[in-house]
């Protein structure tokens, strides 16, 4: 029976490489998987999954008017599984055709994101993948500043925190480090410099 996964973590917790990896084992044994991603990241190119040691695969990029459920029957020619990055960045409405690719195609669905945003609150499909996701899973990192286990993003800019402004900000190491609670209320910024 397919489900629906969430897995989530931190910044830097090896959520792309992940997902890259699972995408392997399945081609390996000939089973066709879909990868999607969110749209708005732009990193390296819109629909491209890319993990910070270098792999890189072109996935199906999911925009804020997509329909999920249509883009999955439109590629799907006996499916395995389905594989989307970046899921925080979704809406309520694709994680309900996400639901529907589950039960109605029987096909599983595994997502991979962030749970928190850098101000700790829940991106829109972050909170409706913990509603509707059959299973759960942490992907731990540890902090930037110490070696308790990462449970937020703290975005810096010139080498100071950031605690208020847009949700969305599309960067990396540049812009956004994984912290532990303590370090995310006080971040050890000296230490980051050079």
């Amino acid at each position: 029976m397919a489900q629906l996964f969430f897995h989530y973590g931190a910044m830097n917790s090896g959520k792309s490489i992940e997902i890259l990896k699972v995408a392997h084992n399945y081609e390996e044994q000939n089973k066709q998987v879909i990868l999607m991603t969110s749209g708005i990241d732009n990193r390296t190119k819109v629909g491209e999954i890319s993990s910070r040691i270098g792999l890189r695969r072109d996935a199906l990029p999911i925009f804020d008017d997509s329909n999920v459920l249509e883009m999955v029957k439109k590629n799907n020619d006996d499916a395995a599984c389905v594989l989307i990055d970046e899921a925080q960045f979704l809406k309520k409405h694709h994680i309900l055709e996400l639901a529907k690719v589950v039960d109605d195609l029987d096909i599983p669905v595994m997502t991979y994101g962030l749970k928190n945003d850098f101000m700790n609150e829940l991106f829109e499909g972050s909170k409706y993948l913990l509603l509707y996701a059959d299973k759960l899973a942490e992907m731990k990192t540890i902090c930037w500043f110490c070696k308790r286990k990462a449970e937020m993003n703290l975005r810096v800019s010139n080498g100071k925190p950031v605690y208020e402004g847009e949700q969305v900000q599309i960067g990396g190491n540049e812009a956004y480090y994984p912290v532990c609670r303590r370090h995310y209320f006080n971040p050890l910024m000296e230490a980051t410099k050079e």
